[in-house]
């Protein structure tokens, strides 16, 4: 029996709360003493564990409201032999594993997203990146590369599938979780270019380092938030105040891509619009295969005009808007557009050598080298490895994975898209479906961006390419399953 001066449970938890808490204290100071920092770290590596323990959907959500602000290892640590993201790949890469073994332990859990058609692209495509790292030239890169691959799809395609299929809200919290915090960068960016000049166009291809690698990548993200932005802005049940917010935030991203000088940015905002029209009428998609056929066919017939036109324009980049608007089609003197087509013909010419299984996922950057002629390359050409890749999600995964490679990312696409168009008309509920075509055209402008760039390689663009394409996929089933649901005379009309 128990006396009277016996501490009662409380005051034992709150002896042992100031006997760890004084312990950390000490250990600390002594770390400090010494210049071990990094213990100042184990408070929020707890709560990382804790959170994959017991709350992996908030692990989630924490890394896309981090991604933005990650910086590469090579930053903090240039003596390293590697480079990730940090903190946010590491973070990926325990997501991933505990994600897998609990996919072992209780199989998969929702059939209908696992049979859906771009979960089987996506099947086949990381099929086939296995095998073409297998063959690889350099099958180290290769592998290292499958693997950032699989990380981000586990997190942000699979993962997100499920944390969206309990509550389609959420899909607007993995937006907002990366849209908010990316206004700290935008700001970031912004102060520093004001520092160097608002037209210094130079300084604004660097100004967003370390969190975004260039003005191409941050000008790719911020066309891919800028849809959901615009339509959370006309969403009459937010109330005045938050869509006066909204507004401002759609004006501090257009500005801030304005000054990114990202000019395969803003047209990729100009064919999302093209998308949109053409999702709204409803077009066929045999009758969009035959009309990309035929524009294919008038671009070939006519290349050697198109060339001597395009040959004329000599109209470099420039802080003047309307110049810098009319440079995008200079292929005489602009350095960066001779610059991106000697990498796309080197793409070419490896993908000629290796046409099926090409020479392996990463390896461009670091054997496009030889394939690049002398007459062809320009005053940023370099033979390092050190500049890029093919800037080209296309023609990159030609060089690197052969046919079947581009094909199978092409299917991605291509279902994506028609998932998408099927979601938005089948969908009653009309904010879910302002939702659905926002996530579209952001998906667009990047799919658009990829023949001028690519950044899949990237925590800062696969956060929010897988995310949005698993919203769509649940999407698109939760409306199917919906429109099953009630009579066919109540039914919507079912998209073509």
């Amino acid at each position: 029996m128990p006396t009277a001066n016996a501490p009662t449970g409380r005051q034992r938890q709150e002896r042992i709360f100031w006997l760890l808490g004084g312990l950390f204290v000490a250990l600390n100071g002594l770390a400090v003493a010494f210049e071990q920092f990094y213990f100042l770290l184990l408070p929020y590596a707890l709560v990382v564990v804790y959170l994959a323990l017991f709350a992996m959907d908030k692990l989630l959500l924490l890394v896309v409201f981090l991604v933005p602000l990650s910086v590469p290892l090579s930053e903090l640590s240039p003596g390293f032999g590697f480079d990730m993201f940090l903190p946010t790949e590491p973070l990926l890469f325990g997501l991933m594993l505990i994600f897998l073994m609990k996919l072992l332990l209780r199989g998969w859990p929702d059939r209908a997203f696992a049979r859906h058609p771009v979960s089987v692209a996506v099947y086949l495509h990381l099929a086939w990146m296995l095998l073409a790292a297998l063959a690889s030239e350099m099958p180290v890169v290769s592998l290292k590369y499958l693997l950032v691959r699989v990380w981000f799809l586990v997190a942000f395609y699979f993962f997100s599938s499920r944390l969206f299929a309990q509550d389609p809200r959420k899909v607007e919290r993995f937006v907002w979780l990366y849209a908010l915090p990316l206004l700290l960068v935008i700001g970031y960016s912004v102060s520093r270019l004001y520092g160097q000049g608002f037209l210094n166009q130079q300084a604004a291809h660097w100004v967003m380092n370390p969190f975004y690698k260039d003005h191409t990548s941050y000008g790719a993200i911020l066309a891919m938030l800028l849809p959901f932005l615009v339509g959370m802005a006309f969403y009459s049940r937010l109330g005045l105040n938050v869509r006066v917010f909204v507004m401002l935030l759609v004006g501090i991203y257009l500005f801030a891509l304005v000054l990114s000088y990202t000019r395969a940015a803003w047209l990729s905002l100009v064919g999302a619009l093209g998308v949109m029209a053409l999702v709204l009428l409803r077009a066929r998609p045999r009758t969009l295969l035959a009309g990309a056929l035929v524009a294919a066919g008038l671009l070939w017939s006519f290349q050697d005009t198109l060339v001597q036109k395009l040959e004329s324009n000599r109209v470099d980049s420039s802080t003047n808007l309307e110049d810098h608007v009319r440079s995008m089609s200079n292929i005489a003197t602009d350095a960066s557009n001779l610059e991106r087509i000697n990498r796309w013909k080197s793409a070419l010419r490896m993908f000629a050598e290796r046409p099926v299984l090409g020479w392996g996922p990463g390896t461009y950057m670091f054997l496009y080298a030889p394939y690049q002629y002398s007459y062809e390359k320009t005053i940023i050409s370099t033979n390092a490895g050190d500049k890029g890749n093919a800037h080209s999600e296309y023609l990159g995964a030609l060089a690197e994975q052969g046919v079947p490679g581009t094909l199978s990312y092409l299917a991605i696409v291509l279902l994506t898209v028609a998932a998408g168009a099927r979601a938005f008309h089948n969908e009653r509920e009309r904010h879910l479906k302002m939702v659905i075509m926002s996530l579209l055209l952001g998906l667009v402008t990047y799919y658009l961006h990829g023949f001028l760039n690519n950044f899949l390689d990237t925590d800062k663009i696969s956060a929010p390419f897988w995310g949005f394409t698993a919203a769509l996929v649940v999407l698109d089933l939760r409306a199917r399953a919906a429109l099953a649901s009630v009579p066919e005379a109540q039914a919507p009309k079912k998209a073509d």
